[in-house]
């Protein structure tokens, strides 16, 4: 079956790297994406906290992204001192939309409109696979941390926390 185009399969493929890709079916009265993601990928035999979710947070920095697995929630002061800012507030997701270019839910940390400064969990470093969101609710990349920093120029630090 041939790759979906996204841009971020675009983007990975320009830039050569490596990656797969797996979708699932995304119900659209579920607003939950990383739950549901980790509830249809689970019977593909794919752990939770491979799977992470992509945030948009403001700071006095500007706009940045943040990769965390869909188990856990965002430290926002956390996030902050990973960009050297003094808070990190989340990004308002109309302002999430317009900026990346992709909708809430569907937001991939590769191939947005501009690139921004982006920080992956530490805890996602540690496996062998992650899978992001490829620019759709349901479609999913699969590809392995490093590729991820290289593909996103992403810094990994400890951003999550369990909820």
């Amino acid at each position: 079956m041939p790759t979906k185009k996204s841009p971020a399969t675009l983007a990975l493929e320009k830039a050569g790297l490596p990656f797969s890709t797996l979708t699932f079916d995304h119900d659209p009265a579920n607003h939950h994406f990383g739950q549901e993601a980790a509830e249809a990928l689970h019977h593909e035999g794919i752990d939770a906290a491979q799977i992470a979710k992509t945030l948009l947070v403001e700071s006095d920095k500007g706009l940045a992204v943040a990769v965390l697995p869909v188990t856990h929630q965002l430290n926002l002061k956390a996030m902050a001192s990973a960009l050297h800012a003094k808070k990190a507030t989340m990004c308002d997701p109309a302002v999430a939309e317009r900026v990346t270019g992709y909708v809430v839910g569907g937001i991939s940390p590769i191939g947005q409109k501009k690139r921004l400064p982006t920080v992956v969990d530490s805890s996602l470093s540690n496996q062998e696979e992650v899978l992001v969101s490829g620019g759709r609710r349901g479609f999913d990349l699969v590809l392995s941390p490093e590729t991820l920093a290289q593909a996103t120029g992403a810094l990994f630090a400890p951003i999550a926390r369990h909820p």
